[in-house]
């Protein structure tokens, strides 16, 4: 077994005939939906913008949540351990 063949994992022949056969089923199906392949990219690199935006929205909504919390708990704390230091 030649390191070429190990490498691909069949003989070039094969899978160069495989990737043309696979190559030629998503061109047709892109080309039913009127994708290109900058669509495809975009739309990758769409989806990982959304997904970050999406994060740090759920972090800011988290942050938010603790302040506002916060704003109660930090002072009522510090009043009862005035409240306890005096005794």
């Amino acid at each position: 077994m030649s390191a070429l063949t190990r490498f691909l994992g069949d003989s070039p022949l094969r899978v160069f005939l495989k990737l043309l056969v696979i190559s030629f089923l998503v061109g047709l199906v892109m080309h039913a939906f009127g994708w290109s392949p900058m669509d495809v990219f975009y739309g990758i690199r769409q989806f990982f913008i959304d997904l970050w935006n999406l994060g740090f929205r759920a972090i800011d909504r988290f942050l938010g949540y603790i302040l506002l919390g916060a704003a109660i708990v930090v002072p009522v704390f510090v009043l009862l351990r005035i409240a306890s230091y005096r005794k």
